[in-house]
């Protein structure tokens, strides 16, 4: 909040913030005739859109006062947006203006009496906002005066002589060292103490508590050639404190980071060792490579003493609270000083580094190093490490601080401490990852750790070459290969690159006429960059490394489609631009708008174990933050992330298909972009040290721990009873829900995922499907029909597949439904498909040794039975795996029967949390039947996310505690689960329900207030079409069995639809006008319903109803509240009297006009309906 003076002495308090859309019509009402002859006429909405920075001042009633945008390129048209720097130098004598530093103001509007407050604020604030930009230019008419508000900031620039610029126009410049100064650096002195010490203890009193009141002095008065202390100082006080040193441990940085990029941070050496030795050709070879490798081991010998954090220099930001209690221990002051440089001294300038973290797409067979942190399993080229003989070229700040007013100016310090140390190029700084990223560090670089990391801290670097200003961009010339080629030589890709070069200085354009640009980067005439950019840019995972390019690019979330019935719309069908088969690859943005947005960085390490729904919803929504850059994300699965195999493979129909994500959705998200992975299963939990252990005792580290393992097929313990006594299962049943803790068969099979799908596709393709010998199918679940259609299609005669069902745990059957389950019986049948009821397994191989199954018996009610086996697929007995729970209850975190939450998904532990059917509520609110598994996989990951994004996101408003009767409820969530898969009889099937507790089907029915049901078609002939509407006149169920392939997409966008937007569902259907609603939702009224954008309109419309649109005139939602509550007395029914209100106020009108204009600005997706203009 800032208080403005007008120059009648009224005064008014304002904020200053980005522009917003909300903020148009305000700006639009500042608009003078004045503004237009000094800006010109203004599009205000377009040049909101294309601003690098627009800013506005608002009073307490968030009224806008005053706007200003600016860009990146003049205001008027007068030279080519991309040339005007090589203008101005060639008519104006100030040369210094470049597009690093350099910004126009395109608007600038004011109240009128708050002129001159208003830019003075508004300049202040975007010099301060951007600390790079040194001049804001404004070409203004030469007949127009800048008037008291401007001119009081802006001073016209002098042209040369012989300047063939417009002379209609003058330019002005706003110089940033009148409001915003850089800050003079200075030597520190021990009498800066008393000015230092307030800013260094408004956070924290930590360090005078642990080091002693003088520390700061006795620090200063510590200085020598390798130690030096500077401060910042404004009108002659000391506003900021930086302390450096040469003496860096570099053993430490090259065990845990990836320097590689950086030369391990030491100066090039003719020795240096960078490159994996080629394998011996001869003994001579052998010898010489023997002992190249003896001598880099005696090197690392010689280095590898075991040093804690404590011997690494460490700086610390006073600004945020968290940093100084976490960077104490390891702060250099005068008492450690000698001790530190003890530890950190070089021995006979010899450094070996870590091997670099490997790429993304190399996560399978993910092994973990000794060290700790998760790796890679990788071939001894991954494995190497290069070893560095030159001198360090780094010295590292080891505190630092400055005032939160001036923090802005954070890198002044830069210049000044590279001059103290003119041999080094690199200065580095260290950060406990859960400190967020400040202003300084926000210039640095961030250091990929190494995989054997086990340092809890992130490392950023600043090259010396960072602080050059002569950064230009051209476009390529076929000069520049030999430079650039130079510079790509160590991607896997250059020669891809390279060719879209050739493709660029030889045509322009790709040999499908697709416009190529390719542009370089220089700095002092040197080739630092390139950039190939075409019209449509797709990424896949084997595009160009454009690593360093996503970070400043915003993902973007793919829309869902929607399935067009192509013959039925005929003339009035999309383009096939919009209507063909998108192509798979994800998409980052960037825009001149988000330039000058910077994200903020979240260091903090999230683990999550489990590559499950529920685990990649949450990934998803984290990664889609577009304010958020999370650098530490990490998922530990057994087979990695999901969607790697062939999209049309048969084997993946073996499990029933929830519809959260297909291997669409997994290509456009492109989590490998921004994921680790770490391929293993997790067996403990370090909650002391924060670590994950997984395969083969190896460790993941972590700040914030998400456990959504799910649940799995568990193996089953055969009861052991003997068939030749004829037993019944009245007699072993109370044994058959022991834990299997022996061998498991090899032609035994737990499927989970598509990787195990995959893995039992390829074993019967090999050893079954052309030998003798039957499968057998056991459990209850919906599965087994899945495998057993998956069987038959794999060429499998059905004779040869017996399904064996176990009891069921509960009344409810898997299909819950009579019709279908007729159908799908029927099918088997007619298959030849054997099926047993009621079969409990007694036996593998008669209760010999059980690899391989060669037979498997079972009890009955009645009699026993045994059956031949040459495969077992097992679907019965889901629950939590044994190591998970083994790893959870080591961990003494409270577990009964699943992992117990609270309703925040918190465990005992604060920093673990855990969602998914892995799960339970805790007993405290009484709600056992109800889990996780009850509600959509998707949705809980989603809510998951959104409760962590409180600890990380700093434009949330902090949460509130509930209220004492609201903090026992569990939470219920809406969004509907799903079924889908093709069962025996080649049945395409859809389940599309409402989360609750599983009740069967004709029991609902009997319900008073169950509502209706709508069924077409039949089961049996594969055109069976169910809808279930509730009491309220909502879809509340839709179950779908048919012969033809449906677009299931589309069919979930009808749940939850009240059946008067469907088109008068109900009265339709009472009339007799519905034959088949297959047909009746291909019609093209449906298609509106489908857009992913029929939410957005939906809540639009309500938005009208629930808000006055006249004033004087309450709203739809405050009438009804006044009819239920009696205060309103009618003479005709409410709903007449609503409806008569409605149109014949404004907000039929209102409504009418929200529709149209959802249709026209759609039109390209939904050109099949008419509106206004066009009839």
């Amino acid at each position: 909040m800032t208080a403005i003076t007008s120059a009648r002495g009224n005064t008014e308090v304002v904020s200053v913030r980005r522009t917003e859309s909300h903020d148009v019509s305000g700006i639009i009402s500042l608009i003078s005739y004045f503004t237009e002859k000094t800006f010109g006429r203004i599009n205000v909405i377009y040049l909101l859109e294309k601003a690098n920075l627009a800013v506005t001042l608002s009073n307490e009633k968030n009224e806008v006062i005053a706007h200003a945008a600016f860009l990146d390129y003049p205001n008027w048209n007068l030279v080519d947006q991309a040339d005007w720097e090589s203008f101005l130098h060639e008519n104006y004598s100030d040369e210094k203006c470049t597009p690093l530093n350099t910004l126009f103001m395109h608007l600038f509007v004011a109240k009128d009496e708050y002129t001159v407050g208003c830019a003075q604020e508004i300049i202040r604030t975007v010099f301060k906002a951007v600390p790079e930009v040194h001049f804001i230019l404004l070409f203004v008419p030469s007949d127009v005066d800048l008037g008291p508000g401007l001119g009081a900031f802006f001073e016209q620039m002098t042209s040369v002589p012989g300047s063939t610029v417009d002379v209609d126009f003058t330019l002005f410049v706003c110089h940033r060292h009148q409001h915003c100064p850089q800050l003079y650096i200075r030597k520190a002195r021990v009498e800066d103490h008393d000015d230092l010490m307030p800013i260094f203890m408004h956070h924290n009193e930590i360090l005078r508590e642990t080091y002693g009141e003088y520390f700061l002095a006795e620090l200063i008065d510590a200085q020598d050639e390798k130690n030096h202390a500077v401060v910042c100082e404004d009108d002659g006080t000391a506003v900021g404190f930086m302390s450096v040193c040469s003496e860096v441990n570099i053993q430490l940085l090259h065990d845990c980071f990836d320097l590689g990029p950086f030369h391990g941070l030491c100066k090039p050496h003719p020795d240096d060792i960078l490159k994996l030795p080629q394998e011996p050709s001869i003994e001579t070879d052998e010898e010489k490579s023997s002992q190249t490798s003896q001598e880099a081991e005696s090197v690392l010998s010689q280095n590898s003493e075991c040093i804690s954090a404590h011997d690494m220099d460490i700086q610390m930001d006073t600004k945020t609270e968290d940093v100084l209690p976490q960077t104490l221990d390891i702060v250099t002051s005068h008492s450690t000083t000698e001790s530190v440089q003890n530890n950190v001294s070089e021995k006979e300038g010899v450094n070996t580094v870590s091997n670099a973290e490997l790429p993304v797409d190399d996560v399978i067979g993910t092994d973990l190093k000794a060290a700790g942190t998760p790796t890679l399993e990788t071939d001894k080229r991954d494995s190497f490490h290069p070893v560095y003989r030159g001198a360090v070229t780094a010295f590292c700040i080891q505190l630092f601080c400055i005032d939160e007013k001036h923090e802005t100016r954070s890198l002044d310090f830069l210049q000044y401490v590279f001059n103290l140390f003119p041999d080094k190029d690199f200065c580095i700084i260290t950060v406990p990852h859960l400190v967020p990223e400040f202003l300084l560090i926000q210039n640095f670089v961030r250091v990929n750790p190494s995989s054997n990391s086990t340092l809890d801290h992130e490392l950023y670097v600043f090259h010396r070459a960072g602080l050059l200003k002569s950064f230009k961009v051209r476009a390529a010339t076929t000069s520049d290969t030999p430079a650039v080629e130079m510079l790509i030589k160590t991607l896997d890709l250059n020669d891809s690159i390279l060719d879209d070069l050739k493709v660029f200085t030889q045509a322009r354009r790709d040999p499908d006429g697709t416009p190529v640009q390719a542009f370089v980067a220089e700095v002092l005439d040197q080739i630092v960059g390139i950039s190939v950019v075409k019209n449509e840019m797709f990424q896949n995972p084997y595009a160009h490394s454009l690593t360093s390019a996503l970070h400043y690019m915003v993902p973007v979330r793919p829309r869902r489609q929607i399935v067009y019935p192509l013959e039925k719309l005929g003339i009035n069908a999309p383009s096939k631009q919009v209507s063909k088969d998108q192509l798979s690859y994800a998409l980052n943005h960037i825009n001149r708008k988000l330039m000058l947005e910077p994200k903020v960085s979240v260091n903090a390490r999230i683990v999550v174990v489990g590559a499950s729904n529920v685990g990649i919803s949450f990934l998803e929504t984290l990664i889609f933050c577009p304010h958020l850059k999370f650098n530490n994300l990490t998922l530990i699965s057994t087979h990695g992330l999901p969607g790697k195999n062939p999209p049309d493979s048969k084997n993946r129909g073996f499990l029933i298909h929830s519809h959260c994500f297909n291997d669409k959705d997994y290509a456009w998200m492109s989590l490998c972009s921004w994921v680790n992975v770490v391929v293993g299963k997790m067996t403990g939990i370090d909650r002391a040290a924060k670590q994950v252990v997984v395969s083969k005792g190896k460790k993941v580290p972590y700040d914030h721990l998400v456990l959504c393992t799910g649940q799995q097929y568990q193996v089953p313990c055969p009861t052991g009873a003997e068939i030749s006594k004829l037993q019944t299962n009245r007699e072993v049943i109370h044994s058959c829900k022991q834990r299997y803790t022996g061998e498991v068969p090899t032609n035994f099979f737990n499927l989970s995922d598509d990787e195990d799908c995959l893995k039992a596709g390829h074993w019967l393709k090999e050893n079954f499907i052309n030998s003798h010998g039957n499968v057998i199918v056991y459990g209850n679940t919906i599965d087994i029909y899945s495998t057993a259609q998956t069987l038959l299609s794999l060429g499998i005669h059905g004779s040869r597949i017996h399904l064996v069902q176990p009891p069921l745990s509960s009344n409810v059957t898997c299909l819950n439904n009579n019709a279908i389950e007729k159908a799908v019986k029927e099918a088997l049948s007619k298959n030849d498909v054997c099926v047993y009821y009621d079969s409990i397994l007694a036996q593998w191989n008669e209760g010999d040794h059980p690899d391989p199954i060669t037979c498997a018996s079972f009890t009955t009610n009645t009699r026993p039975f045994k059956l031949q086996c040459t495969a077992f697929f097992n679907f019965s007995n889901k629950g939590v795996d044994y190591e998970t729970f083994k790893a959870i209850n080591d961990a003494c975190l409270v577990y009964d029967g699943r992992l117990v939450i609270d309703a925040n998904f918190h465990t005992n532990d604060v920093t673990i949390r855990a969602a998914g059917p892995l799960t339970k509520f805790s007993n405290i609110y009484y709600a056992n039947e109800w889990t996780h598994s009850n509600f959509s996989s998707k949705e809980i990951g989603f809510q998951l996310a959104a409760a962590m994004l409180n600890l990380f996101d700093p434009t949330l408003e902090p949460v509130s505690e509930p209220p004492e009767d609201l903090d026992r409820l569990i939470p219920m969530y809406k969004g509907c689960k799903i079924q889908g898969g093709v069962l025996p009889g080649g049945y395409n099937y859809l389940h599309i329900s409402k989360p609750g507790i599983p009740t069967r089907l004709d029991v609902q029915i009997t319900q008073p207030n169950y509502g209706m049901e709508i069924i077409t078609g039949d089961a049996p002939r594969g055109n069976y079409f169910r809808i279930h509407v509730n009491q309220y006149s909502m879809v509340e169920t839709i179950t779908c069995l048919s012969k033809e392939p449906f677009p299931v997409s589309n069919y979930i966008c009808l749940f939850g639809q009240h059946e008067r937007v469907l088109n008068n569902l109900c009265s339709r259907w009472k009339e007799g006008l519905i034959k088949d609603l297959y047909s009746y939702f291909r019609e093209p009224w449906s298609m509106a319903i489908y857009h992913d954008r029929f939410i957005d309109l939906k809540k639009e419309l309500r938005q009208i109803l629930i808000s006055s649109q006249v004033d004087g005139l309450p709203s739809l939602e405050q009438l009804v509240h006044q009819i239920v509550d009696g205060e309103l007395i009618l003479s005709e029914k409410p709903k007449k009297y609503l409806k008569r209100f409605f149109q014949q106020n404004i907000y039929k009108r209102r409504v009418e006009e929200s529709i149209l204009s959802y249709l026209n600005y759609n039109n390209y997706h939904l050109p099949m309906y008419a509106w206004p203009g066009i009839v």
